[in-house]
């Protein structure tokens, strides 16, 4: 059966957030899951430091045992003695035992109200894990939180700008209407690009941007670099530098700057005629 490349992404993700958690808090044992789509369960699938394959595809349903626990209340759970604790049930402590697992804290991982994962550290002794492992436990699941919502809404885009064969047209809106959409794809889709961290998913996501432009091919009169097209881009959709800044992760300042050197490029004198130039040559739709 062919791996689904979304759910691939994703536990490529929780991967790395655990390898990050185990780095930034000592933790000698992470590991976590995906929910299983349509059912209250996590799949455990990701170990990281773990001494046997005990917790390897462990199916924790929602509310038993900690993770369980931290996904029905959809907020992070965390016991001293896993064995012990009456904060839990204790469907999972063999698995747990197995690995030698004490005090272990678990965190959902929640998009758009909807729990699609729980990230899980943990020590073998029991003692009170404190706030500093707290918090950074809380900061991966954070982490994988901001990633699965880019990814989801580049997913969006891109199916916006290659829509489906026979589903019809949609709707014409007025002209003017429609060129003020195009323009906001666009930009919405630049200012996307450079958060995806899968390479190709970045290069399908700057390849719907082309589609999107006047022409096949930028001028060759005027070159611009990427970060110059993404401030002209924002700013042909009516943000100002400081909204352009913040969609691209950008200080004010910088923004300035990439406009001022776009405007130098085009021999523009103004922003506005900076955008025209840059439509001119293909830079924007």
């Amino acid at each position: 059966m062919t791996a689904d490349p979304a759910r691939t992404g994703e536990v490529a993700e929780i991967r790395s957030a655990l390898a990050r958690l185990r780095r930034a808090t000592g933790l000698p044992v992470a590991f976590g899951g995906l929910v299983v789509p349509g059912r209250w369960q996590v799949r455990i699938s990701e170990l990281s430091g773990t001494a046997t394959p005990a917790l390897s595809a462990l199916a924790v349903t929602s509310g038993n045992g900690l993770g369980g626990k931290a996904v029905a209340l959809a907020r992070p759970c965390a016991v001293t003695d896993y064995a012990v604790s009456r904060q839990i049930s204790h469907e999972y402590d063999a698995p747990v035992a197995a690995e030698g697992l004490r005090a272990v804290v678990a965190v959902p991982v929640v998009v758009r109200r909807r729990v699609r994962a729980v990230l899980y550290g943990a020590l073998r002794t029991a003692r009170p894990l404190g706030d500093r492992t707290l918090g950074e436990a809380v900061q991966a699941a954070r982490d994988v939180e901001q990633a699965l919502v880019v990814r989801e809404e580049a997913e969006e885009l891109l199916a916006a700008a290659h829509p489906v064969p026979g589903a019809g047209p949609p709707r014409e809106p007025a002209a003017g209407a429609h060129r003020e959409q195009v323009r906001e794809a666009h930009a919405a889709l630049r200012a996307l690009a450079p958060r995806i961290t899968d390479p190709a998913l970045r290069a399908e996501l700057l390849d719907a941007c082309a589609l999107l432009t006047a022409r096949e091919a930028p001028s060759g009169a005027v070159r611009l670099a990427p970060r110059e097209v993404d401030v002209l881009a924002c700013v042909a959709a009516g943000a100002t530098n400081g909204a352009a800044a913040e969609r691209l992760g950008l200080t004010a300042e910088t923004v300035k700057a990439y406009l001022r050197s776009a405007m130098r490029k085009t021999g523009a004198r103004t922003r506005g005629e900076a955008v025209v130039a840059a439509r001119r040559a293909g830079w924007l739709p």
